[in-house]
């Protein structure tokens, strides 16, 4: 079955993403696809957005059971849900309840290889860009979790979260108050359409 889809590139920053029509309707048809092989890790920058604009989120991540938290990060771990897992953020009617906008890197950027859009020769530019992108925010969690650590600051400690989460929404404000220049070289946002060939099942490729 051949299907036209319609892959998005949202320039955001540090909270970039990409947005694919066909993520409602997915191939596995399992209800929750690749939201069924991950546990979503929040990292400081991660940490540092939801504390600025969505500090109600944060308090029910760090609620959750089941977490792994280490000194910069926390891993929602996903449930047994059949014969795989389930994302604890992923909802059979619906997907995914976070906004995009909300979710950490891979979540934001991850795309299934039946796409395969990297591929595209006349979508090199975004590549390019969400590679860059991938290294430029691993570069600032690790410098901002070598920050918290220089102040004895870990979120193994509860009683120290609200400091951690305060000291990384300055970070975060600093840091974002001027874009690198590959962010400022690329669009806000950008629509392309590719055509592929629709398989079902384990036969559709995460």
């Amino acid at each position: 079955m051949e299907k036209n889809i319609q892959v998005i590139f949202h320039n955001c920053g540090l909270r970039s993403y990409i947005e694919v029509d066909l993520c409602a309707e997915c191939p596995r048809q399992d209800d929750k696809g690749c939201c069924g092989y991950y546990s979503p890790v929040f990292y400081p920058t991660d940490l540092g957005y939801l504390y600025l604009n969505q500090p109600d989120l944060l308090e029910h991540i760090f609620s959750l059971e089941h977490l792994t938290v280490l000194d910069a990060s926390v891993t929602v771990n996903n449930v047994i849900d059949g014969d795989s897992y389930r994302c604890k953020f992923h909802r059979k009617e619906g997907g995914c309840f976070l906004s995009q906008s909300s979710r950490e890197s891979i979540c934001r950027h991850f795309v299934c290889s039946g796409i395969g859009w990297w591929e595209e020769e006349s979508i090199q530019d975004w590549r390019i860009f969400f590679d860059k992108l991938t290294d430029y925010e691993i570069e600032i969690n690790n410098h901002w979790a070598e920050l918290l650590k220089e102040q004895g600051l870990t979120l193994r400690e509860p009683a120290q979260r609200e400091r951690i989460f305060m000291e990384l929404g300055k970070m975060y404000q600093e840091e974002t108050s001027k874009a690198a220049d590959f962010i400022n070289s690329m669009p806000a946002k950008e629509c392309r359409t590719l055509n592929r060939t629709l398989r079902f099942g384990s036969d559709w490729q995460l």
